[in-house]
């Protein structure tokens, strides 16, 4: 596990500061000195959730055919989910639009020359081992759009917990190393707040374009989970005596 970076800010510190590196404004409490310390800590996970945003777009005079086009080859999207193994649970509706498309000439009004439907799913497996064949399925039955997959993970809160402990313990290392060369010791935490969090989402899923697909994708696409980051932040006061 690598370290982070520690941002600290110390205050009430009996510490000699030359203007041309640091200035700090004492803040005086009662029984000490405050430091206030932000830290970051993380823990690794194998990502056991993909989703995958599917759909079909299509083009027509009217639309109505565009839309009933549209309907036939979803249908054909959805029973391949289905032979997949995917659950219908599992299949939810992302987008559905329609709309005109028109020609433009100069110093004429755009006149309408047909219309596009578009339909897609966010389609939820935990076998992220199956990504690559329902990749391929969806090729084959006709979807054109396709992003994903995105790998996350399902229960991510055992997780963040490690990485919030491990924030806390880099947090009060520096708090530590802080007082010491300040002539000083750690006496207590006076409070701890959570600035942030990464429960392991891929922060941007792969993407496959339309020329790939429509070039037909190869029958053994491989999806690799890998390992993903799992970070927490918090700013942590401690009592410094």
């Amino acid at each position: 596990m690598r370290y982070l970076a520690t941002a600290v800010a110390l205050a009430a510190l009996p510490l000699t500061l030359s203007p041309a590196v640091a200035q700090v404004t004492p803040t005086i409490v009662a029984d000490g000195a405050i430091l206030d310390v932000t830290a970051q800590g993380e823990t690794t996970r194998v990502p056991d959730v993909a989703t995958i945003r599917a759909g079909v777009v299509t083009q027509g005079a009217t639309a109505a055919a565009a839309l009933a086009e549209n309907a036939k080859r979803m249908a054909g999207v959805l029973e391949a989910l289905k032979r997949a193994g995917v659950a219908p649970r599992d299949n939810r509706t992302a987008s559905v639009s329609l709309s005109p498309q028109y020609r433009y000439t100069d110093g004429q009004p755009p006149v309408v020359t047909g219309y596009q439907a578009s339909n897609s799913v966010a389609i939820r497996f935990r076998d992220i081992a199956k990504a690559g064949a329902i990749l391929d399925a969806l090729v084959t039955e006709g979807a054109n759009q396709i992003d994903g997959p995105t790998l996350s993970i399902d229960q991510p809160e055992a997780a963040l917990d490690e990485a919030r402990a491990d924030a806390v313990k880099r947090a009060r290392t520096r708090a530590e190393l802080y007082a010491r060369a300040a002539g000083l010791s750690v006496s207590r935490i006076l409070s701890i707040s959570e600035a942030g969090q990464n429960d392991g989402s891929t922060p941007q899923p792969i993407m496959f374009n339309n020329r790939a697909m429509a070039a037909g994708m190869d029958a053994s696409t491989r999806v690799v989970p890998g390992e993903t980051e799992v970070t927490v932040s918090v700013n942590v006061r401690f009592l410094l005596k």
